[in-house]
C-alpha cells in the first residue's frame, strides 16, 4: 500500500504521533499519515513473543503502540542483558533495515499492539514526508544518547544510582508521552528484568529495591511504581534530563 492510500482524514493522534511530533514539528497532514500506519496494528502479541531476534534479516520497522518491550543482547552461553526498554509509543529501530541483519533483539514484556511498516513503504513515505524522516532521525538519535547513558549506568553507577537513574528515566519518558498519572506509572518489569537490565544477580536486585522502599524512595505495588519525591530520586544518582532531549522540538 503506498503512503497515499492511507486515510489522510482527522483523527486523534496516535501515541507514535505524538511523540514524533514532539521531536520535529509535524503537520497534519504528516500526523494523520503516521496514524493510518498506526490504525492497521497487527494483532496482539503475547509477552515473551520476540518481533525479531539476533540474526535476523530485518524488512520492516515496528510502531508499539501498547505494551512495553526490551531490546536485548544473548550470549551463548544463554545469559541475557537487556541493553534498553522500549515503551509505548517508541519506534523499534526505525533505520535497522539499512544494516540487513538485526544485531540484537526486541522481545514483549508485556501484551503489546504494534504496527509494521514495510521497507518499501517507509522509504516511499520518508520521501513523500521529509518531516516525518527528520521526527524520525532525532528519535534515533535521542535512542542513542539514552544508550550511552545505560552504558554509563552499567559501568561507572552504584546499585543504587543504576536503579534510582532508571526509574528517573523511565519517569521523564513517560511522562512525556502522558503516561504518568499523579507521581506513578505502571511499571510491568519484572525484578529478573530488572537484573537483566542492570548487570546485578536477582538477589542483589532485591536488596536494592528493598533498600529504596526503606528509604521512601519508591513504593510499588502490584505492577504500580510511585516516586514519592522525584527530586529526592534525582539527587542520589545525579539525574540530569537533558540526554532525553526534551527540548528538541524548540532547538529546530
Amino acid at each position: 500500500m503506498s503512503s497515499l492510500d492511507i486515510p489522510q482524514v482527522a483523527m486523534k493522534d496516535s501515541i507514535t504521533a505524538q511523540k514524533l511530533a514532539a521531536h520535529w514539528p509535524l503537520g497534519r497532514r504528516d500526523r494523520d499519515v503516521i496514524n493510518g500506519l498506526a490504525g492497521r496494528a497487527l494483532q496482539p502479541l503475547r509477552t515473551g513473543t520476540d518481533l525479531f531476534t539476533q540474526g535476523d534479516r530485518l524488512t520492516s520497522i515496528f510502531f508499539l503502540l501498547e505494551g512495553w518491550a526490551a531490546r536485548y543482547k544473548m550470549l551463548e552461553d544463554g545469559r541475557r542483558q537487556i541493553v534498553s526498554l522500549l515503551l509505548p509509543g517508541d519506534l523499534c529501530d526505525p533505520f535497522c533495515f539499512l544494516l540487513h541483519r538485526a544485531d540484537h533483539g526486541v522481545t514483549a514484556l508485556t501484551p503489546v499492539r504494534v504496527a509494521e511498516v514495510g521497507r518499501s513503504q517507509f522509504e516511499e513515505i520518508a520521501l513523500a514526508h521529509p518531516e516525518i524522516t527528520k521526527a524520525m532521525w532525532i528519535n534515533a538519535l535521542i535512542t542513542a544518547s539514552i544508550q550511552r547513558e545505560w552504558c554509563v549506568n552499567l559501568g561507572r553507577r552504584t546499585a543504587l544510582e543504576r536503579f534510582s537513574h532508571l526509574f528517573c528515566e523511565l519517569y521523564h519518558r513517560l511522562l512525556k508521552v502522558g503516561l504518568v498519572s499523579g507521581n506513578g506509572f505502571h511499571f510491568p518489569v519484572t525484578q529478573l528484568e530488572l537484573a537483566d537490565a542492570t548487570g546485578l544477580t536477582m538477589v542483589h536486585t532485591n536488596r536494592i529495591l528493598q533498600e529504596m522502599r526503606r528509604q521512601r524512595l519508591i513504593e510499588l505495588h502490584r505492577r504500580h511504581l510511585v516516586v514519592p519525591d522525584l527530586a529526592s530520586l534525582e539527587r542520589v544518582c545525579a539525574f540530569d534530563p537533558s540526554y532525553l532531549h526534551p527540548a528538541a522540538q524548540e532547538a529546530s
